[in-house]
């Protein structure tokens, strides 16, 4: 997914694909309590979705940490308009995959 959006205050929000090995690349970086915490996954993801903000990159979360200032970067206003995005391109691999 190399999808663009726009946030409320304007920025450019380029999305990328989590995949399967991105997805467990994350639970490892964040260990097994953070990991199974719902919530705090939700979060995790839309952090880790995001690739560029106004052309300037955002690389991968490594650690707690790396996610925290992700998080920070793209902040509590634009988490809906990310999350949306996910969950579209969500139904539309699943829409793909069942052949509709």
């Amino acid at each position: 997914m190399s999808e663009i959006v726009t946030d409320n205050a304007g920025r450019r929000i380029q999305l990328r694909r989590i995949g399967v090995v991105e997805q467990m690349r994350l639970f490892k970086a964040l260990g097994p309590e953070l990991s199974a915490n719902s919530a705090y996954m939700h979060g995790a993801l839309i952090g880790a979705a995001v690739a560029m903000i106004d052309d300037v990159p955002m690389p991968f979360p490594t650690n707690e940490a790396g996610l925290e200032a992700a998080l920070e970067r793209i902040g509590l206003d634009a988490m809906p308009v990310v999350a949306k995005a996910i969950e579209q391109q969500s139904d539309q691999q699943l829409a793909a995959a069942a052949g509709n």
